[in-house]
């Protein structure tokens, strides 16, 4: 196969004898790179290149200017905006919004040599109609917003003006000024041949100056362009090139140059649905993959036409491929760095009186970037900063909190989390931050993060420079907004051979380049082609009365691109998503159905749909043998002693019941904006054993417990605080909790009075701690019962141990007819857990009889939930407990122990 460009070479070869003295101009860098390289094949002798330019670059030399960066057209924009006689202006960070908008307007109305005057009357009298009312009078809001459209002549003529000054301009200006220095530029370079070559959507100033360099009778226009679709009238491969040949004066005497008939020869076109994009970059991998065991990768593109996919497609090429060019570039937006700089920016953004919220300073410290920072003699001081923001329950930090955990030599790390930086401040700090990471990554000779560094660095200085210059200062948020607009417009590039291997590039990059083999990736409506997107100012009506480009034109664009690519080639693999999604295109693209209804080509398609492989493995119930080394762990568990909750765990789940008290493994400690479940019952205990424990050995009086009242709010404020370190009980959900838990314990003290009015309580004990050592003869190592008592008092004589709940409780729960179901069902671990407390407080004060019960704090109107045994469901219910009821526990409770420590018993995964 020869490619369009040694087509090319080979006929200007033979009408010049000579390549090296004429001047060539193409679409871009990489087309010229590979000209270079197929112009080196005719040569016999060592000679100087010849001029090569992309067509950018051509105009920006007719034009005798230089393209400015986006970072000074953005800032020069806002500039001009500010002088408009409006009363009222968005500031910095409203204006990126829509700025980078209307400098995409600007440029297209240069590019097109647009009346700029009479379309901003056009545009202006469209908005006056839209706010056309029955009455003069307007709001200010239409006023300004009128008055925003009437000044766009200003803005547009003060900030071309502003450039020109300095010999700067944006694409569309370069351009507008070029096709004016065009006759200057030809009658200086009138003894050069030009050649024009592979171009096709050209706009209206490219084609103007192209035209006058034709006209001038010394140049070439080459288009690569299949006969096929030439002939086809209403085919938009070819929209652009009918055009040329039906208005353009210089083919009214000359034929068309570069016309092949290449498309309709025989090649193997495959086409592959797959689900979802990652499976797409997989089966990519694959096919590269036999490819390369074929030895055919030598002339292979993968083009990604949508190139967020360039990520998982480099994580899916195989590593036995050595040589790979990428040439579209990694966005420095989507880097690990760009979320780290991402999370400074939160944090000062956020930051409130209170200081830095959790959540931000948590993000920050779990990017990589942030451990490297804050990593000094072997310690990672982010994962203690971490660890202490839990276990202190930090909701909001100050500088001083964090310099009382890392050591004071590193100033330069810990101003990241200075409140009182301004904006120039915060930019200096991300620079300063940058260097001390490039020390670190150049210790390591990391080159990627250091080629991310350097451009995140140029960056920072692009915008610290322009902020010295300017006359307006912008915020943090705007700071924020212009940093990414700028990271997303810069690229990492890759380093690789452009001319050999496997060739990974965008739709655009692959202009003039042929390949045999070609994979082309995310083939589906709305990404190839990319459809209606109209992201402007200008309205659809008004581009088409004035001949700017619309959507129409660029379909015609992606249309010639795919063509393209497949006119010669002999291998062509178009891969399209089978799974539509909003967000990552729609059905297979147009392009695939064009394909299979032509009747010259079809006969060469392929269609399949693929699947990964997915192997299904049957589930295991999940069980842990009690291996020696476990039973020892549990003989020492059982010597410290084990608490009812812990023998309710395992009745409920003897695998949890592992994981949380062999293991060690606890639910992950989360900082608690408002306060959790758990947190809610330890500051109820707490609160009544700070309120009843002056009372202990004391018959309760009315005016005891009246007194008490005053009390509520500093004791429960002061157990808030201890539980929940850094809240805030003025506002939020706090506040809400911190007065229903003031209710709850008013109700509970309006209670208690109402009951001792007719009977008489005395306390005996609160948050009262017990253990028993449990005599088990089939062991012969200490088993330890232990727990803590709620309450303990005598209702008229009666001895009652009670235990305090938070949740719900019913009756059903605390009563027993068949003993078994004590440690087989979970439903009566409430009454598991009275029998626990009543047999340790029975060991220790030699009681014969006693009731327990639980006093549900949440719905007090129920009284005191009585622990009974009964025969029958309709049978009476005893009360008391005595011997015999605590005989007939501990039997079970030995059961419960020894199935714990039998080998032959696996702690095994039940439904919880």
């Amino acid at each position: 196969m020869q490619s369009f460009l040694e087509t090319t070479l080979s006929k200007l070869y033979t009408d010049h004898n000579s390549l090296e003295k004429l001047t060539y101009v193409v679409p871009s860098k990489r087309a010229a790179t590979f000209l270079i390289k197929y112009i080196s094949s005719f040569l016999k002798a060592p000679v100087f290149s010849p001029k090569i330019y992309s067509i950018e670059e051509f105009i920006a030399e007719i034009a005798d200017l230089e393209y400015a960066s986006n970072t000074a057209l953005l800032f020069e924009l806002y500039t001009s905006y500010s002088k408009t006689p409006t009363q009222q202006k968005d500031d910095f960070n409203s204006f990126l919004k829509w700025g980078q908008t209307l400098l995409q307007d600007f440029n297209e109305i240069n590019r097109y040599l647009i009346d700029d005057k009479t379309l901003f009357s056009y545009l202006s009298s469209i908005q006056k109609l839209k706010s056309w009312g029955v009455t003069d009078k307007k709001t200010e809001l239409i006023s300004n917003y009128l008055a925003f459209w009437t000044s766009l002549p200003k803005i547009y003529n003060d900030f071309n003006t502003q450039l020109l000054n300095k010999r700067k301009g944006y694409q569309g200006l370069v351009y507008q000024e070029a096709s004016k220095a065009i006759e200057t530029y030809l009658e200086l370079q009138h003894q050069e041949t030009f050649v024009f070559i592979g171009f096709n959507a050209l706009n209206k100033a490219e084609s103007s100056i192209i035209q006058k360099f034709l006209a001038n009778g010394n140049s070439e226009i080459y288009f690569d362009i299949d006969a096929y679709f030439l002939k086809d009238s209403i085919h938009s491969a070819s929209y652009f090139v009918r055009y040329y040949k039906k208005n353009w004066t210089y083919f009214s005497s000359n034929s068309l140059k570069g016309i092949t008939e290449n498309y309709s020869k025989k090649k193997s076109i495959q086409i592959i649905g797959v689900p979802k994009s990652v499976s797409q970059a997989k089966y990519s991998g694959s096919l590269i993959k036999k490819l390369h065991a074929s030895n055919n990768l030598k002339k292979t593109a993968l083009v990604l036409a949508d190139e967020t996919l360039l990520n998982p497609i480099l994580n899916a090429i195989p590593e036995k491929i050595s040589e790979a060019n990428i040439t579209m570039g990694l966005t420095l937006r989507n880097t690990t760095l760009a979320s780290f700089f991402e999370a400074i920016f939160e944090l000062h953004i956020n930051n409130g009186k209170n200081g830095f919220f959790y959540q931000d300073v948590l993000k920050f410290l779990s990017n990589p970037y942030a451990a490297i920072l804050l990593s000094s003699d072997g310690m990672d001081y982010s994962k203690k900063i971490k660890d202490t923001i839990h276990k202190n329950n930090w909701v909001y930090l100050k500088l001083e909190q964090i310099q009382s955990i890392i050591p004071s030599k590193d100033t330069s790390t810990l101003q990241l989390f200075n409140s009182s930086l301004n904006t120039h401040s915060l930019l200096q700090l991300l620079q300063n931050t940058i260097l001390i990471l490039k020390e670190k990554a150049s210790e390591e000779n990391n080159s990627f993060d250091l080629e991310q560094l350097y451009h995140s660095y140029k960056i920072g200085n692009q915008i610290e420079e322009h902020l010295n210059s300017s006359d307006f200062a912008i915020n943090t948020k705007s700071l924020k907004s212009l940093f990414f607009e700028l990271l997303s417009k810069e690229t990492l590039d890759f380093r690789g051979n452009p001319t050999e291997g496997l060739q990974i590039m965008g739709m655009l990059e692959s202009r003039v380049l042929d390949f045999e083999t070609v994979i082309i990736t995310s083939v589906n409506e709305g990404i190839l082609p990319s459809g209606k997107s109209n992201n402007s100012f200008i309205p659809y009506d008004v581009k088409q009365e004035f001949g700017l480009p619309t959507y129409k034109e660029k379909d015609a664009i992606y249309t010639y691109h795919f063509y393209r690519l497949l006119q010669r080639a002999k291998n062509v693999y178009l891969i399209y998503n089978t799974e539509p999604d909003v967000l990552e295109g729609g059905e297979k693209s147009r392009f695939i159905n064009q394909l299979l209804t032509d009747e010259n080509i079809n006969q060469y398609i392929s269609h399949t749909i693929a699947s990964p492989n997915v192997k299904s493995n049957a589930t295991k119930d999940s069980s842990v043998k009690k291996s020696p080394l476990l039973l020892e762990e549990l003989k020492l568990l059982a010597a410290k002693g084990f608490s009812p909750t812990s023998l309710t765990n395992y009745i409920r789940n003897p695998l949890g019941f592992y994981r949380q008290h062999v293991l060690k493994i606890d639910i992950l400690e989360e900082v608690e904006e408002s306060i959790a479940l758990n947190t809610f019952g330890t500051i109820i205990h707490d609160s009544l054993e700070d309120l009843y424990r002056p009372f202990v050995e004391q018959v309760l009086t009315p005016e005891m417990l009246l007194g008490l009242k005053e009390k509520v709010p500093i004791i429960i404020e002061r157990n808030f605080l201890k539980s929940h370190l850094g809240a805030d009980l003025t506002k939020g959900k706090n506040l809400i909790i911190y007065n229903v838990i003031i209710k709850y314990l008013e109700d509970f003290i309006k209670n208690e009075i109402s009951l001792i009015k007719n009977h008489q309580i005395k306390l005996l004990g609160v948050e009262q701690n017990l253990a028993i050592e449990l005599n088990i003869s089939e062991l012969d190592f200490p088993i330890v019962l232990k727990g803590k008592i709620d309450r303990i008092d005598e209702l008229d004589g009666q001895l009652r141990i009670i235990d305090y709940k938070t949740g719900n409780v019913t009756q059903a729960e605390v009563e027993l007819m068949d003993w078994d179901t004590l440690i087989e069902d979970k439903k009566y671990n409430k009454a598991f857990q009275l029998l626990c407390y009543a047999l340790m407080y029975s060991n220790k004060e030699r009681v014969s009889s006693f009731e327990a019960g639980i006093i549900p704090i949440k719905k007090l109107s129920s009284g005191i939930i009585r622990f009974a045994t009964k025969a029958s469901s309709r049978g009476p219910k005893n009360y008391q407990i005595d011997d015999e009821v605590l005989s007939s526990f501990q039997l079970q409770l030995k059961t419960l122990i020894l199935e714990i420590f039998n080998p032959e018993i696996p702690f095994v995964e039940k439904e919880v």
